[in-house]
Protein backbone atom coordinates (compact mmCIF):
# COMPACT_ATOMS: atom_id res chain seq x y z
CA UNK A 1 0.00 0.00 0.00
CA UNK A 2 2.89 2.35 0.09
CA UNK A 3 5.02 2.82 -3.06
CA UNK A 4 5.38 -0.81 -3.83
CA UNK A 5 1.51 -1.25 -2.64
CA UNK A 6 -0.46 -3.18 -4.69
CA UNK A 7 -4.22 -2.42 -4.84
CA UNK A 8 -7.05 -5.53 -4.96
CA UNK A 9 -10.72 -4.22 -5.18
CA UNK A 10 -12.51 -5.36 -1.57
CA UNK A 11 -16.17 -5.36 -2.97
CA UNK A 12 -18.17 -8.14 -4.14
CA UNK A 13 -21.19 -8.30 -6.43
CA UNK A 14 -23.95 -9.52 -3.98
CA UNK A 15 -27.62 -9.94 -4.58
CA UNK A 16 -29.14 -9.39 -1.44
CA UNK A 17 -32.96 -10.76 -1.02
CA UNK A 18 -33.66 -14.27 -1.25
CA UNK A 19 -37.05 -16.34 -2.07
CA UNK A 20 -37.05 -19.55 -1.55
CA UNK A 21 -39.62 -21.42 -2.99
CA UNK A 22 -39.58 -24.98 -1.42
CA UNK A 23 -40.42 -23.07 1.85
CA UNK A 24 -43.62 -23.72 4.27
CA UNK A 25 -42.63 -19.81 6.14
CA UNK A 26 -45.31 -17.30 5.30
CA UNK A 27 -42.64 -15.21 3.88
CA UNK A 28 -41.65 -17.18 1.35
CA UNK A 29 -45.34 -18.13 0.26
CA UNK A 30 -45.74 -14.79 -0.45
CA UNK A 31 -42.61 -14.59 -2.33
CA UNK A 32 -43.19 -17.11 -4.41
CA UNK A 33 -46.43 -16.32 -5.83
CA UNK A 34 -44.92 -13.13 -7.05
CA UNK A 35 -45.10 -13.04 -10.95
CA UNK A 36 -42.17 -13.42 -12.89
CA UNK A 37 -43.15 -9.74 -14.06
CA UNK A 38 -42.16 -9.53 -10.34
CA UNK A 39 -39.35 -11.01 -9.90
CA UNK A 40 -37.87 -9.56 -12.90
CA UNK A 41 -38.60 -5.67 -11.71
CA UNK A 42 -36.63 -6.76 -8.16
CA UNK A 43 -33.63 -8.01 -9.42
CA UNK A 44 -33.18 -5.53 -12.19
CA UNK A 45 -33.17 -2.47 -9.48
CA UNK A 46 -31.12 -4.93 -7.32
CA UNK A 47 -28.62 -5.23 -10.20
CA UNK A 48 -28.41 -1.53 -9.99
CA UNK A 49 -26.22 -1.81 -6.28
CA UNK A 50 -24.71 -5.42 -7.16
CA UNK A 51 -22.81 -3.28 -10.55
CA UNK A 52 -21.89 -0.54 -8.08
CA UNK A 53 -20.24 -2.45 -5.89
CA UNK A 54 -18.89 -4.52 -8.35
CA UNK A 55 -17.54 -1.84 -10.12
CA UNK A 56 -15.65 -0.02 -7.18
CA UNK A 57 -12.85 2.66 -8.39
CA UNK A 58 -9.00 1.02 -7.02
CA UNK A 59 -6.16 3.65 -7.29
CA UNK A 60 -2.85 2.67 -8.23
CA UNK A 61 -3.66 -0.18 -10.23
CA UNK A 62 -1.72 0.03 -12.64
CA UNK A 63 1.45 1.36 -10.42
CA UNK A 64 5.02 -0.61 -11.05
CA UNK A 65 5.72 -3.13 -8.41
CA UNK A 66 8.88 -5.05 -7.89
CA UNK A 67 8.95 -8.87 -9.50
CA UNK A 68 9.34 -12.01 -7.06
CA UNK A 69 7.02 -10.70 -4.04
CA UNK A 70 3.92 -12.30 -2.80
CA UNK A 71 0.64 -10.67 -1.40
CA UNK A 72 -1.45 -11.50 1.24
CA UNK A 73 -4.61 -8.83 2.25
CA UNK A 74 -7.43 -8.96 4.18
CA UNK A 75 -10.47 -6.66 3.97
CA UNK A 76 -13.79 -5.53 5.55
CA UNK A 77 -16.38 -3.63 3.81
CA UNK A 78 -19.57 -2.64 4.56
CA UNK A 79 -22.38 -0.89 2.50
CA UNK A 80 -26.01 0.69 3.10
CA UNK A 81 -28.19 2.34 0.61
CA UNK A 82 -31.88 2.22 -0.49
CA UNK A 83 -33.54 0.48 -3.78
CA UNK A 84 -35.36 2.20 -6.32
CA UNK A 85 -37.86 -0.26 -7.64
CA UNK A 86 -40.48 0.41 -10.91
CA UNK A 87 -43.93 1.84 -9.17
CA UNK A 88 -46.12 -0.40 -10.68
CA UNK A 89 -44.64 -3.36 -8.97
CA UNK A 90 -45.27 -4.18 -5.22
CA UNK A 91 -42.62 -3.62 -3.14
CA UNK A 92 -41.08 0.13 -1.81
CA UNK A 93 -39.05 1.75 1.07
CA UNK A 94 -36.23 -1.08 0.59
CA UNK A 95 -33.30 -0.44 2.20
CA UNK A 96 -30.28 -2.71 3.02
CA UNK A 97 -26.79 -3.30 4.30
CA UNK A 98 -24.09 -5.67 3.47
CA UNK A 99 -20.80 -7.47 5.06
CA UNK A 100 -18.10 -7.98 3.07
CA UNK A 101 -15.03 -9.94 3.94
CA UNK A 102 -11.99 -10.56 1.33
CA UNK A 103 -9.09 -12.94 1.18
CA UNK A 104 -6.86 -12.03 -1.55
CA UNK A 105 -3.32 -12.89 -2.99
CA UNK A 106 -1.09 -11.31 -5.66
CA UNK A 107 2.22 -12.50 -7.14
CA UNK A 108 4.20 -10.00 -8.60
CA UNK A 109 6.31 -11.08 -11.75
CA UNK A 110 8.17 -10.68 -15.00
CA UNK A 111 6.78 -10.59 -18.09
CA UNK A 112 8.12 -9.39 -21.52
CA UNK A 113 10.46 -6.91 -19.91
CA UNK A 114 7.80 -5.27 -17.82
CA UNK A 115 6.27 -6.16 -14.63
CA UNK A 116 2.93 -8.21 -14.47
CA UNK A 117 0.74 -9.35 -11.83
CA UNK A 118 -2.08 -11.98 -11.19
CA UNK A 119 -4.96 -11.54 -8.14
CA UNK A 120 -6.86 -14.26 -6.31
CA UNK A 121 -9.79 -12.40 -4.86
CA UNK A 122 -12.41 -14.49 -2.73
CA UNK A 123 -15.38 -12.77 -0.81
CA UNK A 124 -17.98 -13.59 1.46
CA UNK A 125 -20.32 -11.85 2.24
CA UNK A 126 -24.13 -11.55 4.15
CA UNK A 127 -26.64 -8.85 2.91
CA UNK A 128 -30.16 -8.21 4.63
CA UNK A 129 -32.82 -6.25 2.99
CA UNK A 130 -35.75 -4.79 4.29
CA UNK A 131 -39.09 -3.17 2.52
CA UNK A 132 -42.71 -3.57 1.90
CA UNK A 133 -44.14 -6.19 -0.10
CA UNK A 134 -48.00 -5.53 -1.18
CA UNK A 135 -47.93 -3.08 1.95
CA UNK A 136 -46.49 -5.78 4.81
CA UNK A 137 -42.98 -5.25 6.20
CA UNK A 138 -40.59 -8.11 4.96
CA UNK A 139 -36.91 -8.93 5.49
CA UNK A 140 -34.74 -11.12 3.80
CA UNK A 141 -30.90 -11.71 4.73
CA UNK A 142 -27.88 -14.28 3.28
CA UNK A 143 -24.25 -15.52 4.27
CA UNK A 144 -21.70 -17.32 1.57
CA UNK A 145 -19.60 -17.40 -0.55
CA UNK A 146 -19.41 -15.10 -3.40
CA UNK A 147 -17.89 -15.71 -7.08
CA UNK A 148 -14.17 -15.18 -6.89
CA UNK A 149 -12.32 -13.10 -8.81
CA UNK A 150 -8.78 -13.73 -11.16
CA UNK A 151 -6.83 -10.79 -12.31
CA UNK A 152 -3.91 -10.65 -14.72
CA UNK A 153 -2.39 -7.34 -15.32
CA UNK A 154 0.45 -6.46 -17.46
CA UNK A 155 2.20 -2.93 -17.82
CA UNK A 156 2.98 -2.53 -21.36
CA UNK A 157 5.47 0.73 -21.29
CA UNK A 158 6.90 2.69 -18.45
CA UNK A 159 6.78 0.22 -15.87
CA UNK A 160 9.99 -2.36 -16.55
CA UNK A 161 10.46 -5.72 -14.84
CA UNK A 162 12.64 -4.92 -11.62
CA UNK A 163 13.98 -6.53 -8.35
CA UNK A 164 13.58 -5.01 -5.07
CA UNK A 165 16.83 -3.83 -5.00
CA UNK A 166 16.66 -2.25 -8.46
CA UNK A 167 13.29 -0.75 -7.86
CA UNK A 168 14.83 1.64 -4.91
CA UNK A 169 16.28 3.69 -7.61
CA UNK A 170 13.28 4.04 -10.47
CA UNK A 171 10.99 6.78 -10.31
CA UNK A 172 7.62 6.71 -12.43
CA UNK A 173 6.63 8.52 -15.48
CA UNK A 174 4.08 7.56 -17.84
CA UNK A 175 2.84 4.05 -17.39
CA UNK A 176 0.26 2.03 -19.62
CA UNK A 177 -0.80 -1.09 -18.95
CA UNK A 178 -4.02 -3.51 -19.24
CA UNK A 179 -5.64 -5.97 -17.47
CA UNK A 180 -8.30 -8.55 -17.71
CA UNK A 181 -10.47 -9.94 -14.80
CA UNK A 182 -12.69 -12.98 -14.49
CA UNK A 183 -15.30 -13.98 -12.36
CA UNK A 184 -16.48 -17.43 -11.87
CA UNK A 185 -19.86 -19.11 -11.32
CA UNK A 186 -18.65 -21.14 -8.57
CA UNK A 187 -20.38 -18.77 -5.19
CA UNK A 188 -23.12 -19.58 -3.16
CA UNK A 189 -26.44 -20.62 -5.67
CA UNK A 190 -29.78 -22.27 -5.15
CA UNK A 191 -32.22 -21.94 -8.07
CA UNK A 192 -35.35 -22.26 -6.28
CA UNK A 193 -34.08 -18.70 -4.67
CA UNK A 194 -35.03 -15.49 -6.55
CA UNK A 195 -31.75 -13.75 -5.39
CA UNK A 196 -28.19 -15.35 -4.76
CA UNK A 197 -24.48 -14.08 -3.70
CA UNK A 198 -23.60 -15.98 -6.69
CA UNK A 199 -24.46 -15.28 -9.91
CA UNK A 200 -24.54 -18.02 -11.57
CA UNK A 201 -22.89 -16.71 -14.98
CA UNK A 202 -19.66 -15.73 -15.63
CA UNK A 203 -18.01 -12.02 -16.26
CA UNK A 204 -14.89 -10.80 -17.89
CA UNK A 205 -13.92 -7.03 -17.94
CA UNK A 206 -10.74 -6.04 -19.78
CA UNK A 207 -9.54 -2.88 -18.74
CA UNK A 208 -6.74 -0.11 -20.04
CA UNK A 209 -4.91 1.26 -17.35
CA UNK A 210 -2.99 5.10 -17.87
CA UNK A 211 -0.74 6.09 -15.13
CA UNK A 212 1.41 9.46 -15.36
CA UNK A 213 3.23 11.14 -12.16
CA UNK A 214 4.74 14.53 -11.46
CA UNK A 215 6.72 14.76 -8.83
CA UNK A 216 4.53 13.01 -5.24
CA UNK A 217 1.68 13.64 -7.92
CA UNK A 218 0.05 10.56 -9.93
CA UNK A 219 -2.95 10.85 -12.34
CA UNK A 220 -4.97 7.81 -13.29
CA UNK A 221 -7.61 6.97 -16.41
CA UNK A 222 -8.55 3.57 -16.54
CA UNK A 223 -11.72 2.89 -18.97
CA UNK A 224 -13.11 -0.56 -19.17
CA UNK A 225 -15.92 -3.11 -20.44
CA UNK A 226 -17.78 -5.32 -18.46
CA UNK A 227 -19.19 -8.74 -20.53
CA UNK A 228 -21.38 -11.76 -18.85
CA UNK A 229 -22.62 -14.63 -19.62
CA UNK A 230 -26.36 -15.66 -19.59
CA UNK A 231 -27.91 -17.34 -16.27
CA UNK A 232 -30.11 -20.28 -17.79
CA UNK A 233 -31.21 -21.15 -14.48
CA UNK A 234 -32.60 -18.61 -12.88
CA UNK A 235 -35.63 -18.74 -10.52
CA UNK A 236 -36.44 -22.46 -11.78
CA UNK A 237 -35.19 -22.47 -14.96
CA UNK A 238 -35.18 -19.29 -16.38
CA UNK A 239 -32.83 -17.61 -18.59
CA UNK A 240 -31.52 -13.98 -17.25
CA UNK A 241 -29.38 -11.69 -19.30
CA UNK A 242 -28.00 -8.61 -18.67
CA UNK A 243 -25.86 -6.12 -21.42
CA UNK A 244 -22.10 -5.28 -21.09
CA UNK A 245 -20.87 -2.20 -18.52
CA UNK A 246 -19.18 0.34 -19.78
CA UNK A 247 -17.20 2.34 -17.00
CA UNK A 248 -14.50 4.65 -16.15
CA UNK A 249 -12.75 5.46 -13.76
CA UNK A 250 -10.28 8.22 -12.80
CA UNK A 251 -7.37 8.75 -9.47
CA UNK A 252 -5.64 12.02 -8.36
CA UNK A 253 -2.92 10.75 -5.85
CA UNK A 254 -0.46 12.71 -4.01
CA UNK A 255 2.52 10.32 -2.02
CA UNK A 256 4.19 11.78 1.02
CA UNK A 257 7.95 11.79 1.75
CA UNK A 258 6.38 9.07 4.61
CA UNK A 259 5.35 6.52 2.14
CA UNK A 260 1.55 7.23 2.92
CA UNK A 261 -0.87 8.18 0.02
CA UNK A 262 -4.12 10.01 -0.50
CA UNK A 263 -6.20 9.48 -3.37
CA UNK A 264 -9.34 11.00 -4.34
CA UNK A 265 -11.38 8.28 -6.45
CA UNK A 266 -14.03 9.18 -9.53
CA UNK A 267 -16.10 6.53 -11.12
CA UNK A 268 -18.62 6.36 -13.74
CA UNK A 269 -20.50 3.39 -15.61
CA UNK A 270 -23.28 2.93 -18.00
CA UNK A 271 -25.35 0.11 -19.20
CA UNK A 272 -26.08 -3.09 -17.90
CA UNK A 273 -29.46 -3.26 -19.77
CA UNK A 274 -31.32 -6.66 -17.96
CA UNK A 275 -33.66 -9.38 -19.67
CA UNK A 276 -35.73 -12.09 -18.62
CA UNK A 277 -36.40 -14.84 -21.26
CA UNK A 278 -35.23 -12.47 -23.82
CA UNK A 279 -37.78 -9.81 -22.85
CA UNK A 280 -35.89 -6.07 -22.13
CA UNK A 281 -36.22 -3.79 -19.27
CA UNK A 282 -36.01 -0.11 -19.34
CA UNK A 283 -32.96 -0.30 -16.48
CA UNK A 284 -29.75 0.93 -18.16
CA UNK A 285 -27.52 2.51 -15.79
CA UNK A 286 -25.74 6.07 -15.42
CA UNK A 287 -24.00 6.42 -12.17
CA UNK A 288 -21.50 8.37 -10.95
CA UNK A 289 -19.31 7.63 -7.87
CA UNK A 290 -17.03 9.52 -5.98
CA UNK A 291 -14.24 8.21 -3.03
CA UNK A 292 -11.47 8.95 -1.16
CA UNK A 293 -8.55 6.17 -0.40
CA UNK A 294 -5.89 6.27 2.35
CA UNK A 295 -3.07 4.09 1.98
CA UNK A 296 -0.98 4.10 5.62
CA UNK A 297 2.57 1.81 5.53
CA UNK A 298 3.58 0.51 9.07
CA UNK A 299 6.39 -1.02 8.31
CA UNK A 300 8.22 -2.85 5.59
CA UNK A 301 6.09 -5.76 5.33
CA UNK A 302 2.86 -4.28 6.83
CA UNK A 303 0.49 -1.48 5.50
CA UNK A 304 -3.82 -0.69 5.79
CA UNK A 305 -5.60 0.68 3.55
CA UNK A 306 -8.71 2.68 4.24
CA UNK A 307 -11.40 3.91 1.99
CA UNK A 308 -15.01 5.55 1.49
CA UNK A 309 -17.11 6.17 -1.48
CA UNK A 310 -20.59 7.38 -2.27
CA UNK A 311 -22.96 8.07 -5.08
CA UNK A 312 -22.90 11.19 -6.79
CA UNK A 313 -25.40 10.85 -9.53
CA UNK A 314 -28.00 8.16 -10.43
CA UNK A 315 -30.48 7.41 -13.50
CA UNK A 316 -32.17 4.62 -11.17
CA UNK A 317 -32.70 5.94 -7.95
CA UNK A 318 -30.86 3.54 -6.02
CA UNK A 319 -27.91 4.79 -3.45
CA UNK A 320 -25.04 3.19 -2.13
CA UNK A 321 -22.42 4.34 0.30
CA UNK A 322 -19.11 1.94 1.24
CA UNK A 323 -16.43 1.77 3.62
CA UNK A 324 -13.53 -0.33 3.82
CA UNK A 325 -10.54 -1.43 5.87
CA UNK A 326 -7.76 -3.73 4.12
CA UNK A 327 -4.51 -5.46 5.57
CA UNK A 328 -1.91 -5.96 3.82
CA UNK A 329 1.43 -8.15 4.23
CA UNK A 330 4.08 -8.52 1.59
CA UNK A 331 7.03 -10.64 1.50
CA UNK A 332 9.28 -12.50 -1.29
CA UNK A 333 12.66 -11.55 -3.04
CA UNK A 334 14.66 -8.81 -1.44
CA UNK A 335 11.94 -8.83 1.61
Amino acid sequence: MNRHGVGVQLTVSDAPVVVDASSDAPEARVASRLSLCLAYGMIAALSVVSNAKAQEAEPRSYSNTPIGLNFLIAGYAYSQGKLAFDPNTAIADTTFRSDTGVLAYVRSFELAGQSAKLDVIVPTSSFAAHGLVNGEPRERETLGLGDPRFRFSVNLFGAPALSAKEFASYRQDLIVGVSMQVSAPVGQYDNAKLLNLGGNRWSFRPEFGISKAWGPWTVELAPSVTFFSNNTDFFGGNTFSQAPIYAVQGHVIYTFQSGVWMALDGLYFAGGRTALNGVKSDNEQAITRAGLTVALPINRQNSLKLSASTGITTRTGSELTAVAIAWQYRWGDGY
